[in-house]
């Protein structure tokens, strides 16, 4: 059993993305959806239902190798299957999406933890995205809310007095990682404590998405 933990101000209250959307009834049933003939051609030897529900949640399809989807979701991200996942489903063939918007969930979660504990705490969405070049996934930030979700040292000077030109330190993304080291993916813990960082501030998981002009590889 988990042991109770008394938040405290100035905690980063980290929650998996699937408790999020399942609490506000983003799923599916396979047996609700009739695929496309593009799903179909995607799918090969996959289930096809799947593949619609991923085409259906991509504002873009980024690239695919059958059976494989990396497709942008309307929040700006770019993921594999749009966020679609099976793993930790309500039941045998549901699907999970992601929430409709991340960081007005982890709004209205701040301000009901405030309500329930008077602390002025902040609140991540965190899921698990892979990398381009680089084996492995890392948890990210979907939603945010009460902190500061980049810092942003350009224009500070290193130690041997070098002026930062570009360095912008995505926290909340770091939050969400180390978050994700006690949470885990089969250990059924939804959520985490983060303690003793100082990153109080207004930002939002959004403003984490690289601006399309800046973008050098779409």
């Amino acid at each position: 059993m988990a042991a109770k933990v008394e938040l405290e101000d100035g905690d980063v209250v980290a929650l998996a993305q699937k408790i999020v959307s399942k609490s506000e009834g983003r799923v599916v049933r396979l047996s609700e959806i009739e695929p496309s003939e593009r799903a179909r051609e995607i799918a090969e030897e996959e289930d096809p239902r799947r593949i619609e529900v991923i085409l259906r949640e991509a504002a873009r399809v980024v690239r695919i190798r059958p059976p494989l989807v990396i497709a942008e979701t309307k929040h700006g991200f770019i993921c594999a299957s749009a966020g679609v996942d099976s793993s930790n489903a309500p039941e045998p063939d549901m699907l999970v999406l992601l929430p409709d918007d991340p960081d007005a969930s982890a709004q209205r979660l701040r301000e009901r933890l405030s309500e329930l504990t008077g602390r002025e705490v902040a609140v991540l969405i965190t899921d698990s995205f892979g990398r381009p070049w680089r084996q492995g996934t890392i948890d990210v930030a979907l939603g945010a809310a009460g902190l500061e979700v980049m810092q942003d040292l350009r224009g500070t000077r290193d130690l041997v007095g070098y002026e930062l030109h570009a360095t912008m330190i995505a926290v909340a993304d770091e939050i969400a990682s180390a978050a994700e080291l006690v949470m885990g993916k089969t250990n059924g813990i939804p959520a985490a404590v983060v303690r003793g960082l100082e990153v109080a501030g207004d930002g939002r998981a959004r403003d984490l998405v690289i601006p399309e002009e800046r973008d050098l590889f779409r």
